[in-house]
């Protein structure tokens, strides 16, 4: 993930408008059309602001624990309409709960422990 560990920081991905767009750039690059898109961790912070604005683009979602679940709103969330199959693991005591939390307004979600 640009910006993150040993990562250069790229100016473009400061903002959630940037990372959306960055995400959405590489998902062009690639020439992929309504992929399924998996989302680990730090991820988080690219795949949910491309899912809100998106979600139509995707076959489908599979966030394992991402960061930023917090940032947007249960209604923002209940207007997605992409499959989702929610992943965490059952020793995840930190992370997991506050995302299935955030993300279980999805309307069309399933979770897996």
């Amino acid at each position: 993930v640009p910006g993150y560990g040993d990562s250069p920081q790229v100016e473009m991905v400061l903002t959630a408008q940037g990372r959306r767009a960055f995400l959405e750039r590489v998902l062009q690059e690639l020439g992929m059309q309504r992929p399924v898109l998996i989302s680990p961790s730090m991820s988080g912070r690219f795949a949910l602001p491309f899912l809100l604005a998106h979600g139509d683009r995707l076959a489908g979602f599979v966030p394992i624990a991402p960061v930023g679940t917090k940032d947007f709103t249960a209604e923002q969330y209940r207007a997605v309409q992409t499959p989702t199959l929610i992943l965490y693991g059952d020793r995840d005591t930190g992370l997991a709960p506050q995302a299935l939390q955030n993300l279980q307004h999805l309307p069309k979600h399933r979770v897996t422990v």
